[in-house]
């Protein structure tokens, strides 16, 4: 490429461009005026230059993002008409979720072939998950079992700690892609983003620390992104090279992170949902420029409306726009170069590192759970976040701004929209998934 253009100008220094700021601000103070911190403690500066980047090759796939449309099997002859339907209709990727055990055969009845599937079971059952492992095609096939995950949700085990583990380590041995660690969790909790990569890694270290550095193949990730748009690329960015260097502590080489990436349901609000849509869009363009290998977006209707046509099929439109009218097929690397990104992805990943070796001295991520200190953290930085939303430095556009006092919801609720009480005893205080907008939006539906 001919530079004659560039060689015309000369290079101006990080300190030229410093000064001249300061000049424009006429006696305001640099630091004050201009430099904010983050909840992660990350501060952010006015503008960035190429010595702001520390060259980190991120660990990308070079193939483009897959699309994946989510079904629930109540009935397996209903979800394949479901999933076939949602292939045709754009999805290339298919994600069942099970509560029970089901029936494969008629669950993929003329499913095409190398189909990648995701099967995400919240039960326990080693004969029924060996027989699905044997029964699906091994390289496109992630049946995502997380016991830890459940522990930290649900706050007990599927038995105990020690049959969990058994039983998995026999799934282990006779399937691949057999783990997922559940990192949307901590995200639609309200933690930050330093939280999240640093639980996610030490979540994932104590199947490492249990099963050996054989089970790293095995694992695979779901990840949530929310509504800061550079910094959830920087989040995702930033967790691949943390998954790089904690393998090559154990000798592993060469092991991408495999990422399912959703938008997050916490920033979602029950009044003025079509802004949701705006939302979910900005949240799957941060998960594909993040560089995740499969992402499915959620409805606009989701908190509140039962599994719909119309919603998921605005949902899955929504990432084909993406992928097709506006050219981010093969987006995973464009993050590469911007200093912005690479200045805060490079401090995320050295903060959580951090937060993640202070977990291991302390016992690690089961202990730390144990003794309620994961739990604290994430309900510390929730309460931060829900304190700003309450002084609208956070906005959700329709819920604590530009408020439509004529909207009424309360006769559209299919599904319960809150934080549902449980009465049961569990072994740990479990980490409650929560919205943002939730007290808002009680208060409002009672004054209907």
């Amino acid at each position: 490429m001919n530079n004659f253009l560039f060689d015309e100008f000369d290079a101006v220094s990080p300190a030229a461009w410093k000064q001249k700021i300061q000049v424009d601000l006429k006696g305001a103070d640099y630091n004050e005026t201009l430099l904010w911190k983050t909840d992660e403690g990350i501060t952010v500066k006015p503008f960035y230059t190429k010595e702001d980047r520390k060259n980190i090759p991120i660990p990308t796939s070079k193939s483009s993002f897959n699309i994946c449309q989510i079904i629930f099997i109540d009935d397996e002859k209903i979800a394949n008409s479901l999933a076939l339907n949602a292939l045709q209709r754009g999805a290339n990727t298919i994600k069942f979720k099970a509560s029970k055990p089901f029936n494969p055969k008629s669950l993929l009845k003329g499913f095409p072939g190398k189909t990648l599937l995701y099967f995400q079971l919240s039960f326990l059952d080693v004969a029924f998950q060996i027989e699905l492992a044997e029964f699906c095609d091994s390289e496109n096939t992630y049946i995502q079992t997380d016991i830890i995950g459940n522990l930290a949700e649900n706050g007990n085990w599927f038995s105990n700690l020690k049959e969990d583990h058994n039983q998995l380590e026999k799934i282990v041995k006779n399937s691949n892609n057999c783990i997922a660690v559940t990192a949307d969790l901590y995200q639609n909790a309200g933690a930050n983003c330093t939280q999240q990569l640093a639980y996610t890694l030490a979540h994932a270290n104590e199947y490492l620390n249990h099963f050996g550095k054989e089970v790293a193949s095995k694992i695979s990730f779901n990840f949530a992104v929310g509504s800061n748009y550079f910094f959830e690329i920087a989040k995702l960015r930033a967790f691949r090279i943390l998954w790089e260097s904690l393998l090559s502590e154990y000798e592993v080489e060469h092991k991408e992170a495999h990422i399912f990436t959703q938008p997050s349901l916490r920033n979602k609000t029950l009044y003025d949902y079509n802004v949701n849509m705006l939302r979910t869009t900005s949240e799957c363009m941060s998960a594909i420029l993040g560089g995740s290998n499969t992402i499915s977006n959620v409805s606009y209707d989701e908190i509140y409306h039962k599994s719909n046509e119309f919603g998921e099929r605005i949902a899955r439109n929504q990432l084909l726009i993406l992928r097709d009218e506006s050219y981010l097929e093969g987006a995973q690397n464009f993050a590469d170069g911007a200093y912005y990104i690479e200045a805060i992805t490079n401090q995320l990943a050295e903060n959580a590192l951090s937060i993640f070796k202070q977990i291991e001295k302390s016992g690690g991520f089961l202990h730390q759970l144990k003794k309620g200190v994961i739990q604290r953290k994430i309900k510390e930085s929730a309460a931060k976040e829900e304190e700003k939303f309450n002084l609208n430095e956070i906005v959700l556009l329709g819920t604590n701004l530009q408020v439509n006092a004529a909207d009424k919801m309360k006769q559209n609720l299919e599904l319960y929209p809150f934080v549902k009480q449980r009465n049961i005893k569990t072994l740990i205080t479990p980490i409650v998934r929560k919205r943002l907008s939730e007290t808002v939006e009680k208060t409002r539906l009672d004054n209907e």
